[in-house]
């Protein structure tokens, strides 16, 4: 059954058609959570909050854009707004912690795996985060789309409903606004951005 078949379904009021598409899409839901929220449960929760969005909403889906689409803009929404309401409430909190047995923090394999190695990671890790949370929402939105989930320019304008130049613009700019913010930290691990003329 095609996704709009799916789509269609689920909008008549069909749950089994509404969970196909969960599962069809809830791995990189998750994943886009979990690479702009950096919590495993609250990346559960916002997966799981997103897509009850997207079933209160079927009714009034449109299908201009595919559902997979629709929800990853559903899920940016709900991360970007969990987000602002942690900024409110405390202080950025390292990404990684020492105690955290999915972080690494094993007995190296081979001396390319050392704790001072799995440190300049964590490190790089903190650093990074730091530098998005400083970002614009609007730019912590589009870099969380493009780098940590790999969707393509146009996936993101689909995504965000802009247009393809908009979407490099801003990439372009969210791109400069996090090296100079990880230079400032004294953190600039990057290499030479890539060049949106050779992407698609």
């Amino acid at each position: 059954m095609t996704e709009r078949e799916l789509v269609d379904r689920a909008r008549a009021g069909d749950q089994d058609a509404f969970e196909q598409l969960v599962l069809n899409n809830q791995n990189r839901v998750y994943t886009l959570a979990l690479r702009m929220v950096n919590d495993r449960e609250e990346a559960a929760d916002l997966a799981q909050e997103a897509f009850l969005k997207a079933w209160q909403g079927l009714p009034a889906f449109q299908g201009d854009s595919s559902f997979s689409t629709w929800v990853y803009r559903l899920a940016s929404n709900v991360c970007i707004d969990y987000l602002r309401k942690q900024k409110r409430r405390r202080e950025v909190e390292p990404v990684l912690s020492l105690d955290d047995e999915e972080s690494g923090w094993t007995e190296p394999a081979d001396w390319d795996q050392d704790p001072q190695r799995q440190l300049e990671r964590a490190e790089r890790s903190r650093a990074v985060a730091r530098g998005l949370e400083a970002l614009p929402d609007h730019h912590r939105q589009v870099l969380a789309l493009r780098e940590l989930s790999g969707l393509s320019y146009q996936e993101i304008g689909q995504a965000l409903e802009l247009d393809i130049g908009t979407v490099k613009s801003r990439i372009a700019r969210a791109r400069l606004a996090l090296r100079k913010i990880l230079l400032e930290d004294g953190n600039f691990f990057g290499g030479p951005p890539s060049n949106p003329s050779n992407e698609h």
